[in-house]
């Protein structure tokens, strides 16, 4: 009988978003060129795929405390290949630019595992070890980003019925059909009966009263506050980053993925590296502080590379934003996930991407906003502002010792 492992949600977790990170070099900029829009409109294709994960990651992770994380990942990941083929389809054969938003809906909605996911990790770690699992989800990003963006700005160059970008689309939902495969007879369940919640709970988009729940409890309510305003600065990136490479730098989309696969590696790096060396002999508060001061410095330092027109200042940038970033991430999740008992982990951590997913559909539509009205630096002060807050605000997490957390939640001790 399979046990559940690490490895097996890592490789579930890398491929999904190995497809995520293939559009990201081209998708805003080839609905401002190929379809006439605005950047703000572009941005939106970002933020509209953010929106229905807000709604959507609380329900699928409650829904996994009720019936087990696997078939939950299983749909996801299935919804995630049919999603990208519908975008693909409407790239390559000029659909209007309400097909790609309805495509990028359903995708956000069949995409919203990272709650489950995170629980899963919770089901079979310590709670002293759970920002180094959580560093497996962090680690699964960076590698997303670089093998995904540098695929995808290569593959976009490629037409097909006279369009661009098609092709990344299409290799996405491929990668999410071996995704499932490999899922469907490798990934073992990691929430026995026994441990699941019992009473059904709501899985309406918004319920009001699992999110009270979560927020009664100790630190809770501002460990997610200061990830909310983190990650809505940093996404004043995701959107505008081609529009900002290509204007200022007369970067390609080719670069710009070069320029986020190498953010990627210094993330992989550090969440699969270091986080994992560091957990458990330092709290998770102090990687939360740690990491927002960094990306604070950051993206200061993309404001005056924009100014300057410097490449070598872009790329420091970008290698400590990925660092800062890599150290608040999972030491966030760890956080909370340690705030909650072992049939609430779905809740717990699928409300914190909930709110996550909210600052995901802010942070880009800002971004664009920025960008078309106040110019292409205006999104990076903008997130060096939003950091420096954000900073503040983790002032007040407390330090928790690992003898002042909740009981181990492994399966396998239960």
């Amino acid at each position: 009988m399979r046990r559940p492992s690490l490895a097996a949600i890592f490789l579930t977790v890398f491929l999904d978003l190995l497809g995520f990170g293939l559009v990201l070099p081209f998708l805003a900029k080839e609905a401002r060129d190929a379809f006439g829009v605005s950047e703000m409109v572009g941005t939106l294709l970002g933020s509209v795929y953010s929106l229905m994960q807000f709604l959507f990651v609380p329900v699928w992770g409650r829904l996994s405390d009720r019936v087990g994380r696997r078939p939950v990942l299983l749909w996801s990941i299935a919804g995630t290949s049919m999603s990208m083929a519908g975008l693909g389809l409407g790239l390559a054969f000029g659909g209007s630019v309400a097909w790609l938003f309805a495509a990028r809906i359903f995708s956000g909605i069949a995409t919203a595992n990272l709650g489950t996911a995170s629980a899963y990790i919770a089901d079979i770690t310590k709670p002293e070890e759970r920002a180094k699992g959580m560093g497996m989800i962090g680690m699964a990003f960076g590698l997303g980003f670089i093998l995904g963006p540098g695929i995808g700005g290569a593959l976009a160059k490629y037409e097909i019925n006279g369009h661009h970008g098609s092709v990344p689309c299409f290799v996405a939902a491929a990668l999410s059909a071996v995704n499932f495969a490999w899922a469907a007879a490798g990934l073992a369940e990691s929430l026995p009966p026994a441990a699941r919640a019992k009473s059904k709970r709501s899985l309406a988009p918004m319920d009001l009263s699992a999110m009270k729940a979560a927020f009664a409890r100790p630190g809770f309510a501002l460990a997610v506050l200061v990830n909310f305003i983190v990650i809505a600065s940093f996404t004043n990136l995701d959107q505008t980053f081609t529009f900002y490479c290509a204007d200022l730098f007369s970067i390609d989309e080719a670069g710009t993925g070069i320029i986020l696969a190498f953010i990627g590696v210094v993330a992989a790096a550090v969440q699969g590296g270091l986080v994992r060396r560091i957990s458990g002999k330092v709290s998770d508060a102090f990687l939360v502080r740690s990491g927002v001061v960094l990306q604070a410095f950051a993206f200061a330092g993309l404001v005056l590379a924009g100014g300057q027109r410097s490449a070598a200042l872009l790329y420091a940038a970008g290698a400590v934003l990925a660092l800062g970033n890599g150290l608040s991430q999972p030491g966030t999740s760890a956080y909370v996930s340690n705030s909650a008992p072992a049939s609430e982990q779905g809740g717990a951590l699928g409300t914190n991407q909930a709110f996550a997913s909210l600052a995901r559909t802010i942070g880009p539509a800002a971004g664009g906003w920025f960008y078309a009205t106040l110019g292409p630096r205006a999104p990076y002060v903008a997130a060096t502002a939003g950091m420096i807050v954000a900073s503040l605000f983790a002032i007040g997490l407390v330090s928790r010792p690992p003898a002042a957390r909740a009981p181990a939640t492994r399966a396998t001790e239960r």
